[in-house]
């Protein structure tokens, strides 16, 4: 339980002990069942908020909100600072350089805004009832999430050798094992019948974009395009499962 504690602590705010735990490479496993730690958390709120306000709107609102607060921000910021380095027509130096900037630029604003508002609005046009489906929706997409991360560290080498966010990550190719993490989340999809395998074969089709996109145009991947990972996976599968009801009547 330790690499869980640890994973916890990295990508997370939630309380997991008093001393700090870091465990890089053993942790990474983890990173899904964190995730669906984080829906978990994020379905049982939702679902307390709905019952205290009519409609989806607001529940919508606090939902995006606790996301933010539960993580820090911290995915939220490699977001910011991956759009102000890759969107431009700039060398793959110029852009490391722009992403350790600490300041957030125009794209990175707008680009906090575009997937805080799609995620928003995925979460609102989920209806509330049947509740149990609204309630490992919001189980599944964080554990989803967070499991891009281990096909990231797999599939590309780390950008920054000397030393980074994510560098500790990296290093040995991560064997099938790790991905144990994955399978954690093929129960609330098999619960969700086929919305759940739709939100799979979705989940795959992103990772296999966003990856196909940062080896083109970066040939490498940092901690920041790990956390852009996450928040674009995470805002497009709550729109995906929107798609999903709207289909399905």
């Amino acid at each position: 339980m330790r690499s869980f504690r640890a994973a916890v602590q990295f990508i997370t705010l939630l309380p997991a002990g008093k001393t700090p735990v870091y465990q890089p490479r053993d942790m990474i496993a983890w990173f899904p069942a964190v995730g669906l730690l984080l829906g978990l958390i994020l379905a049982v709120f939702d679902a307390l908020a709905c019952r205290l306000w009519a409609g989806a709107m607001v529940p919508a609102v606090l939902d995006v909100v606790l996301m933010v607060v539960m993580t820090g921000a911290l995915h939220i910021d490699g977001l910011a600072d991956s759009a102000d380095g890759l969107f431009g027509h700039r060398d793959k130096d110029t852009v490391l350089s722009i992403m350790k900037d600490s300041r957030i630029g125009v794209m990175g604003m707008a680009a906090v805004v575009c997937g805080l508002a799609v995620k928003f609005a995925g979460i609102a046009s989920i209806p509330l009832l049947p509740a149990f489906e609204r309630f490992f929706i919001l189980l599944l997409v964080p554990g989803l999430a967070r499991a891009a991360m281990i096909f990231g560290i797999r599939s590309l080498p780390y950008g920054r050798p000397a030393g980074g966010t994510g560098y500790d990550l990296f290093g040995a190719p991560l064997d099938i094992k790790r991905f144990w993490g994955l399978a954690l989340c093929l129960l609330p999809a098999l619960l969700l019948g086929w919305r759940g395998i739709w939100l799979i074969l979705v989940f795959f089709a992103l990772v296999y974009a966003i990856l196909y996109y940062y080896r083109r145009r970066m040939g490498c991947i940092t901690g920041d395009m790990l956390g852009a990972m996450i928040e674009v996976s995470e805002s497009l599968l709550f729109l995906a499962a929107s798609i999903a009801f709207f289909q399905g009547g």
